[in-house]
């Protein structure tokens, strides 16, 4: 068993009197059980991570940490970005296809007014969850629960991690003005969290376009995802629009499909994304292809524009489908909205039989379109046109002319191109009834970012 210089100095100084002076028993194991899942991610991490050269001395670390704990303090500054980690600890087989502790199955921005008060808006509500049942939707304000005000500590108890039924009072903006009621929520509970989250199809003169609103890569959402596609082909829409502004990744399997489906015929079996793996790794780069063999129940499609809608929460296996599927579509892919968050790495899983509750998600690789980009790290991925979705004012309903996001795209299919600032239309009710206003939380941008490696 390999000897860290942490245990050799520890054993000889204390150990010997905690662990084996207790009747002359020998405590060894109780010791090896407390370091030794460590010890395996340590060894893995020397081996296969992107970043082994930043690795800390193993006399400068703490292998009695939790694991979480642990890889916290060994992860390099490349791995992490804007206080998001990349390398990461799950329990087995999580999934964001069900919510991993009860909800009332809401997304809410925490926002406060300029009079100090704070308020939530409601980004969007999940089917078939307690705030649906309630009537709660995208653009309410929740202006105090159980007739207490808001503020940035009581917002996890009421909205993101509830253990209890309470009392909203929810206002509508109609006609410029709030309009107020009580809402009683229902006790929170576990709910599902579909990837694909709303689509419909959209004309615009002669033109139709394909909407789909894609929340997240999930393996065992990939037969909706598929069933989805298969309704937009009986539409035969002239455009797609693939909108990823609260998508924060998920597993590159799952991308590898939707950039298939998307991708075009000429592209299939031709290069998709390249993984680049640390000079440890042979070999040290491996391809994987757009593979006609995933398309099983499902076919690719044929439009003119590939619009994507973007943001800062648009990170990882989301990143992925833009950079891998614009060598092959050019100018037929229009970006629209932030620039993405820009993580171009990906996680590669990592088990042993001694600790069958530990995933072990390290960073193993960047990921690299078919020409070799993969730089997008520090400005993330540039929108051909800017926009933006101002949470503390009026959203509109996704997919809509009241979608700030959608107004250029609109414009683009109606006349061929984008508008210039005189020609950019009006976005009716943009204002919202608080004033002045600034986002405190955004739940979006605190879902994890990952491009979760499982291809075979």
């Amino acid at each position: 068993m390999r000897k860290y210089i942490v245990y050799v100095g520890f054993v000889c100084i204390v150990l010997p009197v905690l662990f084996f002076s207790s009747c002359g028993q020998d405590r060894s194991g109780e010791y090896y059980a407390l370091i030794g899942a460590k010890t395996w991610m340590y060894d893995i991490m020397q081996q296969h991570y992107l970043y082994y050269e930043d690795l800390p001395a193993e006399e400068e670390l703490n292998f009695f940490d939790k694991p979480e704990t642990f890889l916290q303090s060994v992860v390099s500054p490349q791995d992490q970005k804007n206080g998001s980690v990349f390398s990461h600890i799950d329990s087995v087989n999580v999934s964001r296809v069900m919510s991993a502790y009860p909800s009332f199955g809401l997304e809410g921005a925490l926002i406060r007014n300029a009079n100090g008060d704070y308020v939530v808006h409601i980004l969007y509500v999940y089917p078939n969850s307690p705030a649906s049942e309630v009537g709660l939707q995208r653009n309410d304000w929740v202006v105090d629960v159980n007739d207490r005000a808001l503020n940035s500590s009581n917002y996890v108890e009421y909205f993101q991690r509830p253990i209890a039924s309470c009392r909203y009072r929810v206002a509508r903006v109609k006609d410029g003005l709030p309009d107020t009621s009580y809402v009683d929520m229902p006790a929170p509970r576990i709910i599902e969290q579909p990837s694909v989250f709303t689509y419909k199809t959209i004309s615009v003169g002669s033109r139709k376009a394909f909407y789909i609103l894609y929340n997240s890569f999930e393996t065992a959402d990939e037969d909706l995802l598929k069933a989805t596609f298969n309704e937009a082909m009986v539409q035969s829409p002239s455009d797609i629009i693939l909108d990823l502004r609260y998508n924060p990744g998920g597993y590159v399997s799952t991308a590898q499909l939707l950039s298939t489906i998307l991708a075009p015929q000429g592209a299939m079996g031709q290069p998709w994304m390249n993984m680049i793996f640390n000079d440890k790794t042979e070999p040290q780069t491996q391809t994987y292809t757009f593979d006609s063999g995933l398309l099983q129940g499902v076919s690719n499609l044929s439009y003119d524009h590939l619009y994507v809608i973007t943001s800062g929460n648009t990170a990882s296996a989301a990143e992925i489908i833009i950079n891998t599927l614009r060598p092959y579509l050019g100018d037929k892919l229009l970006q629209v909205g932030g620039a993405t968050f820009g993580k171009n790495v990906a996680q590669s899983l990592f088990t042993d039989e001694a600790y069958p509750l530990l995933e072990f998600w390290l960073t193993t690789a960047y990921v690299s379109n078919s020409e070799g980009f993969y730089e997008y790290y520090d400005n993330g991925l540039q929108p051909d046109y800017e926009a933006e979705e101002d949470q503390t004012a009026y959203l509109g309903e996704f997919g809509t002319e009241q979608d700030s996001l959608m107004v250029p795209i609109l414009y683009h299919l109606e006349y061929g191109n984008f508008p210039n600032s005189a020609q950019q239309p009006e976005v009716q009710n943009r204002s919202s009834w608080q004033g002045r206003s600034k986002v405190i939380y955004n739940p979006i941008a605190h879902k994890p970012r990952r491009s979760q490696f499982d291809c075979d």
